[in-house]
């Protein structure tokens, strides 16, 4: 199961929909901030003890387009852990970045077209190369901020100053990442490249940096807020020691709707567009259906963007997970402990997280500070089962190069005998694809995982680190270490 199904609910739900009637007072709004979860019980049925309050005098009457009427009994509202109110006499948030801006370290992140470098502390640059006639490299790039002093400062600019960064270290700031309200530290950097669409106005950046335990200081997204004004979201663990900028897991609020009036367990339109949408995205699994696209289709070096942006695959939720860095082990090592499965990757920064471990497994996870680390096997490896599901299906993919080479460019292996699916009664299982992907950041990596149909996965590794391991591929797309 995805993250982001609830919210498709509601609004499938909110579509269907032409009236409501509530009978709630004093409560505060829904927002998408706090994810909710719908559910359709029967007649017989009693609110939950535990969790989330119920009175059964808070709900709609929610009324559809065919007049079809439900009773929706709703939770009280809860973000979540509430325990900004405790004393802290730690560092202070730039105190606790303060060690990255020292170090000279820059982050990157690899788009279609863009390139984006955010040189903590000193500057976030936008560019993009292309080789021209004779090997000459071009470069076109604009600076989306800095942090360059201004030529004079006065008195009244230095108290400003002083107040302003004062201001930005007791007060906390949240806003929506990835689905979840989540506080941020902000760096504002300014004089940037001049901006021809506000009559050369500079470019400037609000660098947002979120704690993540598990993270190595890569850009989560960049967006243009408005024209030439941008926002880059950075994770990093160092924000982590802080308790107000720790992470806080917003509970999923139940919300019970139940037929009125003879109206069906759901509304029909509800249901009908479920099924449809769930038909129409729905690829096939087969072996033969899988190795005639594998045949059939060039692999697109932009097959698979690095921008998160999910999108719904079969009634479920993609989450594409942007470029992060991996460690900065010297390559043989690295590839050593990658084929060896002990340096696994990590990805996912909303609901489930995601863990690839090499010739092991693939685990689904989501942490929880009450019930801890919730683990779901979505596969394990098994060299058998691979090397029979190989001998049906493409495991090693080619590229034909300029001068005629052909290179491997793609893998896929078989990890099965995941967790026992409650929905299809089968065990889950994961095609795990690992991708060479050229980059100007040799240790960039791109995870990205669907399920294209229930509890059948993909998992999608894209690296410079996997250009050099793909040609040691044999036929069955097993790797090793090159000689």
């Amino acid at each position: 199961m995805m993250a982001g199904l609830p919210l498709l609910l509601l609004g499938g739900l909110l579509e269907v929909c032409s009236g409501v009637s509530a009978n709630r007072g004093g409560y505060p709004s829904f927002t998408d901030e706090v994810p909710f979860k719908i559910s359709w019980p029967g007649v017989e049925f009693s609110l939950p003890k535990s969790g989330g309050l119920y009175h059964e005098d808070d709900f709609v009457i929610m009324t559809t387009t065919e007049k079809e009427k439900y009773k929706c009994i709703l939770p009280s509202l809860t973000a979540g852990d509430e325990d900004d109110d405790k004393e802290y006499g730690g560092p202070t948030p730039g105190d606790l970045l303060d060690p990255l801006f020292k170090r000279s370290s820059c982050s990157y992140r690899i788009e279609s077209y863009w390139t984006y470098e955010v040189c903590h502390g000193k500057h976030i640059r936008q560019y993009h190369e292309e080789k021209e006639t004779g090997q000459k490299i071009s470069v076109q790039e604009y600076f989306l901020g800095n942090m360059a002093q201004k030529t004079q400062t006065t008195a009244t600019d230095k108290v400003e100053e002083a107040e302003n960064v004062k201001s930005a270290e007791t007060e906390v700031h949240s806003k929506n990442i990835e689905g979840q309200l989540t506080p941020y530290y902000s760096l504002e950097m300014g004089n940037g490249t001049p901006c021809v669409l506000k009559q050369n106005e500079p470019r400037a950046t609000s660098v947002l940096y979120v704690c993540h335990p598990e993270a190595k200081h890569e850009i989560l997204s960049v967006a243009e807020v408005t024209t030439c004004e941008y926002e880059v979201v950075v994770l990093t663990p160092l924000l982590c020691a802080h308790p107000k900028y720790r992470f806080k897991s917003s509970p999923v609020n139940a919300i019970f709707c139940q037929a009125l009036a003879g109206s069906p367990l759901q509304p029909q339109r509800l249901a009908q567009l479920d099924k449809e949408t769930e038909e129409q995205l729905k690829p096939p699994f087969s072996a033969t259906s899988e190795a005639r696209e594998e045949e059939a289709t060039p692999i697109r070096e932009e097959a698979f963007t690095s921008t998160h942006k999910p999108m719904t695959v079969g009634g479920q939720t993609q989450v594409t997970v942007g470029t992060t860095h991996i460690s900065r082990l010297t390559d043989d090592q690295l590839i050593k402990e990658f084929l060896s499965g002990s340096y696994c990757l990590h990805g996912g920064v909303g609901w489930w997280k995601y863990e690839f471990c090499y010739g092991k497994h693939v685990h689904q996870y989501h942490e929880d500070k009450e019930q801890g680390k919730n683990i779901v096997v979505v596969g394990s490896w098994n060299a058998e089962e691979h090397i029979d599901w190989a001998k049906k299906n493409v495991a090693r993919s080619y590229q034909l190069k300029d001068d005629g080479v052909q290179k491997v460019k793609l893998v896929s292996h078989f990890y099965g005998h995941g967790d026992l699916c409650d929905l299809t009664g089968k065990p889950r299982q994961v095609i795990v694809k690992l991708k060479c992907k050229e980059s100007e950041s040799p240790h960039a990596v791109t995870v990205y995982m669907l399920e294209p149909q229930t509890c059948q996965y993909i998992l999608g590794v894209e690296s410079p680190v996997i250009c050099r391991i793909l040609d040691t591929a044999d036929e069955y797309g097993l790797l090793s270490v090159s000689s």
